[in-house]
């Protein structure tokens, strides 16, 4: 099984559970376990961080150029089908263009093309206003999971030294 990150699960690491200067142990399981061919992201969510221009960039740039795949051809045929299942819901129209527009979407048809699960924070919302990771996911058959479910899932243990 091989996961691909939100740039929520990244921001709000650092921001949150898994600061860059307390909890060492998260980022470096995650360079590790990009290594092995279970953890990665996407190019799109590298831009998203790099717009941030703080640690959390700078760690991007130093340790973890690897974990963000580019958008290949596989996943643009993808795009298709992400886009009819968006248009074809009840969406409102801004909500729809939004969506075609941001890491969410190549996210979505990363996951498609290469069978990885999708990792975020976000849930699954009724609301027509905005288009949800986790409702794509359903829509489009995908499998989807918090961090913690994935950090959990993977045995992951941050054992203090």
């Amino acid at each position: 099984m091989t996961y691909l990150l939100d740039a929520n699960v990244f921001i709000q690491a650092k921001n949150l559970h898994y600061g860059l200067d307390f909890c060492p142990a998260f980022w470096e399981w995650l360079i590790e376990n990009n290594a092995s061919g279970k953890v990665f992201s996407i190019d799109k969510v590298a831009d998203e961080i790099a717009a941030g221009d703080d640690k959390l960039t700078g760690w991007m740039n130093n340790h973890a150029s690897d974990l963000f795949l580019n958008t290949d051809s596989g996943t643009v045929e993808k795009f298709g089908q992400v886009s009819t299942w968006a248009t074809s819901q009840t969406y409102e129209p801004t909500a729809i263009n939004t969506f075609l527009q941001v890491a969410d979407f190549y996210l979505v048809a990363h996951a498609l093309s290469g069978g990885h699960v999708l990792v975020t924070h976000e849930i699954p919302s009724n609301s027509q206003r905005k288009i949800k990771i986790p409702n794509a996911c359903l829509g489009l058959q995908l499998r989807f999971m918090t961090p913690y479910e994935m950090l959990r899932r993977e045995q992951a243990r941050f054992i203090l030294r």
